[in-house]
């Protein structure tokens, strides 16, 4: 891709993530809209809040995105790519619809949309989907001229991606004690979800156990598994494991969870771990909380030695990847072939999320796909 340079018909690129509170008044409000419809009372909202707290009421993902977007710029720069970046929340300031305002008013009118979230599911696509759609539902209703807004496809097993967590995971083993260093095991994990959802994401082809959510996060961990033994000469022992289940108890998650496992590890004689976010793009609260504090208090409550590789971040060959990602996509819409990166055994994913794609447990509109009302 490094010889493509041409990023038409898109004329900027919304960097469109989760949002987060930047002060200790921020919590209770940011849970409201993180949770809103589902009437879950204050006195919980602010029990969970208490997980923000403890880092002064300060989600780290607003730096981080702030980070990644001034990496983006200096990628676009260094390569001669003239695109503007803006960047959109879905829960906190900035507000995604406040930011498609801004681009419309700006005479933007073909965006690409970089979702951060590597992966099939409904909370980390759709979702995105739908708030793309409530947001353009706004601006229609406000008599602006809508953009058309298209989202890239999942990056989860791009090489720009991939690497920088296979080297995330050699400098975790490199600094643990010598003596357990090769039989350390290595424990993927990701955002729990329920298995319903998990069963249904992805298109309905592959639809099933585990879904698409599932299977591209045991290629990403094979890949990132296989590499580390190549380059190690060991073969750690691995798993697909879960975190930051936050639904009711009667509800079935994906299991196991990050803790059960540790200590179902240390139970079996495990001398060493390296816990591997793959399903986190950056170490938002999730990351710093439920691996860096929680787990890693289990861990020392065991005597288990236990390490947390970085996740990608603005890691500059992330930015990379973004814009190949990008190029492909204008390659493609204007009919022009495109290398399209993946690596493992699923291939690139679709750009055009098909009908039935992760579906909703109550239908809504969800821009940006093959069932979308903006066209």
């Amino acid at each position: 891709m490094s010889d493509l340079r041409d990023p038409a018909p898109y004329d900027a690129l919304l960097l469109l993530s989760f949002g987060g509170p930047e002060g200790p008044d921020d919590v209770v409000p940011f849970l409201e809209n993180v949770t809103r419809g589902r009437g879950i009372p204050r006195e919980r909202l602010e029990e969970v809040g208490q997980h923000y707290f403890l880092f002064g009421g300060v989600s780290p993902i607003n730096d981080q995105n702030r980070a990644l977007l001034g990496a983006l710029r200096k990628d676009f720069a260094e390569h001669g790519l003239d695109l503007p970046v803006y960047w959109g929340n879905r829960n906190w300031a900035p507000y995604l619809t406040d930011t498609l305002r801004e681009m419309s008013d700006a005479g933007h009118r073909r965006i690409a949309v970089l979702a951060t979230s590597a992966y099939a599911s409904y909370s980390g696509c759709r979702q995105y989907r739908e708030n793309l759609a409530d947001a353009l539902a706004t601006l229609a209703e406000e008599g602006r001229e809508l953009p058309r807004v298209d989202k890239l496809r999942h990056y989860f097993n791009h090489p720009g991606f991939v690497r920088p967590m296979i080297d995330g995971v050699l400098a975790s083993l490199a600094d643990l004690p010598e003596d357990v260093r090769a039989e350390a095991h290595l424990a993927f994990t990701t955002h729990s979800v329920p298995t319903s959802a998990a069963d249904s994401s992805g298109p309905a082809t592959e639809h099933g156990t585990g879904g698409a959510y599932v299977r591209q996060h045991l290629d990403v961990a094979r890949l990132i598994a296989g590499a580390v033994a190549r380059e190690t000469g060991v073969e750690h022992p691995w798993e697909l494991v879960y975190q930051s289940r936050s639904g009711a108890p009667h509800i079935p998650w994906l299991e196991p969870d990050i803790c059960d496992h540790l200590e179902a590890l240390h139970g079996s004689g495990a001398r060493a771990v390296v816990m591997v976010p793959i399903g986190f793009v950056s170490d938002h609260m999730e990351v710093l909380y439920d691996l860096d504090t929680e787990a890693a208090a289990k861990a020392a409550e065991l005597g288990l030695p236990v390490r947390r590789s970085a996740t990608v971040g603005a890691d500059p060959r992330f930015a990379g990847a973004v814009r190949d990602l990008l190029l492909e996509r204008a390659a493609t819409e204007r009919g022009v072939p495109a290398e399209r990166c993946a690596l493992g055994a699923l291939g690139p994913s679709h750009d055009l999320c098909p009908v039935g794609c992760c579906p909703a447990r109550a239908p809504r509109p969800a821009a940006a796909g093959a069932d979308s009302p903006y066209a």
